[in-house]
């Protein structure tokens, strides 16, 4: 093909592709990425009809306490705080693995684990104060929905420490392979949304409990 054949685009991929070459597909990091959303937001709808099973059931308390005489807000404000700081440590052991530091990826996903403990045992701590005081799950329609909500929540938590722990260990068998680093992305995915989900159930169940 001549070089006045080519100019004219009969060739030029250039020319064929608006003036961009063909980028090819995506790579498979991308692809589980967003694969990895799919699921996620199929989680969300789940959650969402928790959401909206609870806002139906607020005020069906059958005669026990409601949200306001249960619910110790400086604890939540600290489970609270612990998430979001899990949050962030998370993030930034992700750009450790980013950047293929052992050492600063360990070290952030330990902090990340030990954040989502303390959130866990916080958690634990209220429900067990609260079937103490005789609101457990069986007490009310509003108690059934508000335990439901929150422990399916601490439950996402608890397994996403779990894969964290698995994640930290094959990192430190395999090192950063491919594979491994979009199991990551993965993780990161479900561990920011989880955190998403409760700022949703700080504001919705405890903040507006608590004001009902």
């Amino acid at each position: 093909m001549t070089d006045a054949a080519l100019a004219r685009g009969h060739g030029d991929p250039y020319h064929l592709h608006g003036g961009r070459p063909h980028e090819g597909p995506a790579s498979k990091r991308i692809v589980t990425g967003y694969g990895f959303w799919i699921f996620l937001l199929s989680d969300i709808v789940i959650f969402s009809c928790f959401f909206a099973a609870h806002a139906v059931l607020l005020r069906r308390t059958a005669g026990g306490p409601s949200g306001a005489e249960l619910f110790d807000l400086r604890s939540v404000a600290a489970e609270t705080g612990l998430l979001l700081l899990s949050s962030f440590t998370c993030g930034l052991a992700m750009i450790a693995a980013d950047v293929r530091s052992l050492r600063w990826y360990q070290i952030g996903m330990a902090v990340t684990c030990l954040l989502g403990l303390g959130f866990l045992a916080l958690e634990f701590r209220e429900f067990s104060d609260l079937v103490g005081r005789g609101a457990g799950p069986t007490r009310s329609a509003f108690l059934s929905s508000f335990f439901t909500l929150v422990g399916c929540h601490g439950l996402h938590v608890s397994a996403g420490i779990l894969w964290l722990l698995t994640m930290m260990a094959q990192v430190f068998a395999k090192g950063f392979r491919a594979d491994i680093m979009r199991r990551l992305l993965c993780f990161a995915l479900f561990w920011h949304v989880l955190d998403i989900i409760w700022v949703a159930i700080f504001s919705v169940v405890y903040l507006l409990g608590s004001a009902a």
